[in-house]
């Protein structure tokens, strides 16, 4: 089922709540916005279209009344839900006269919601954009190729999100080009003559994280012989995509916080912070709800992350755009080593489609540019690793008695031969870091 046109706007501080919010508009296919303070709210209202408000009444600091009634005013199209757990006679009122259309009570059933949402839609004069069409206007897209409907579902998101600044975080499995979708929203949306920055988190040395993407002055530490800017102030007016955000250490994200509180950053040994205009985008294929949940995780940051989220497809969830994947990874990889005209047999791409892929897209990748290079004309069966091919018939199942370290041995060993004994893309496809491979294979 397709995502809904309707993007929804969900304002309460209470995390917990978002997340309910979030979880059932979702099940319905809506779209949506998630903001834990009035001011964060009004920044997405100016930089997103919007066709319906959630808030809750009772917030700190600015509360949701104020909120209905700058909207009723700025944006008198948007429809306006108010749920609050502190009901009174004197707020139902207040909040209809301010412009609310409805006025929901906690707790609310599912139900109740689904109902408030769609009655308040009715009344949207918002028109919605047009879905777009991805197959329509090619199978290619910043990149990316596919023409499935999980695959025309992401690039959707990418279309709604592209020119604004809210905070997105893309995630899904290692392989799956959460790359790709940070630079097609850099650089398909209105920024992209600005700066994008793509930095690793987990590469860098947790003692250097911090001063890396904050930068530092003369003196902060031991070794700070001159004042250096950070990968921030290097995005600044444009994009910077932080991968593995999972792995940032708890001082790096008490300043990733700041930065998103406050719009603002702080260089190590600074005495003052300065004001930056920037669009955060983070990536991790580890689940931050759960790390937030068991306290590995700042929840706080976790939810100033995930104002938008986006979800990469795993392969074997759109096996039907293997056909095309393997169609530009000929082109391209024929082109490198010189076979312009190389084909690949029915019975290949059928080999192909039999696989699970957990590595995603990179181990195809992977698969058909080992294939090419052993390939003359025509990518054939004999050209693929045995690890993707039929196992050999047994006669009985002595597998289910051999030990798990043997089977995982053996697993291991297939992988390393698959890419060319090549550690770092042997690691990436089991999803596990260099050393725990070093250390399985001795």
């Amino acid at each position: 089922m397709p995502i809904k046109k309707e993007n929804i706007l969900i304002v309460d501080d209470d995390y917990d709540m978002l997340e309910l919010l979030q979880r059932n508009l979702d099940s319905h296919n809506f779209h949506t916005y998630k903001a834990a303070s009035v001011t964060d709210a009004i920044d997405i209202l100016k930089t997103s279209r919007i066709h319906l408000l959630i808030t809750d009444l009772q917030m700190p600091g600015i509360n949701g009344m104020e909120l209905i009634k700058y909207v009723e005013e700025h944006f008198p199209d948007i429809p306006k839900l108010v749920i609050t757990g502190f009901p009174s006679v004197d707020g139902a009122v207040n909040a209809v006269k301010s412009g609310a259309l409805d006025y929901l009570v906690k707790p609310f059933t599912r139900d109740e919601l689904t109902e408030a949402v769609e009655k308040s839609l009715k009344h949207s004069k918002v028109t919605p954009e047009a879905e777009k069409k991805v197959s329509g206007a090619g199978e290619s897209y910043a990149g990316m190729t596919g023409s499935s409907e999980k695959f025309e579902e992401m690039i959707d998101l990418i279309d709604r999100v592209k020119n604004n600044r809210a905070t997105i975080l893309i995630q899904g499995e290692s392989g799956t080009g959460k790359e790709l979708v940070a630079r097609a929203i850099h650089y398909k949306g209105t920024f992209a003559a600005n700066p994008f920055i793509a930095v690793n988190c987990g590469a860098i040395p947790e003692n250097l994280l911090e001063a890396e993407l904050f930068g530092h002055v003369k003196g902060a530490f031991t070794g700070a012989t001159e004042t250096r800017k950070g990968f921030f102030q290097a995005a600044a007016g444009g994009t910077i995509f932080l991968d593995e955000i999972g792995t940032a250490p708890a001082n790096v994200q008490t300043s990733l916080l700041r930065v998103l509180q406050e719009k603002e950053v702080r260089m190590l040994g600074a005495q003052k912070a300065e004001k930056i205009q920037i669009r955060i985008i983070a990536a991790t294929n580890s689940d931050l709800f759960q790390m937030a949940e068991k306290g590995s995780f700042r929840k706080d940051l976790y939810y100033r992350l995930n104002v938008v989220n986006i979800n990469t497809p795993p392969l074997r969830e759109r096996k039907e755009d293997i056909p095309l994947l393997v169609k530009n990874f000929i082109r391209k990889y024929g082109m490198e080593y010189n076979r312009p005209n190389l084909t690949i047999s029915e019975k290949a791409i059928q080999l192909l489609h039999r696989h699970s892929w957990p590595g995603n897209i990179r181990e195809l990748e992977n698969v058909v540019q080992r294939a090419i290079i052993m390939s003359e004309r025509s990518i054939e069966l004999e050209h693929f690793p045995d690890y993707l091919k039929y196992p050999a018939p047994t006669p009985n199942s002595d597998d289910l008695h051999k030990p798990l370290k043997e089977i995982e041995k053996e697993y291991i060993l297939k992988v390393l031969a698959s890419v060319g004994n090549n550690k770092t893309k042997a690691a990436e496809i089991l999803q596990i870091d260099r050393k725990t491979l070093r250390q399985k294979l001795h």
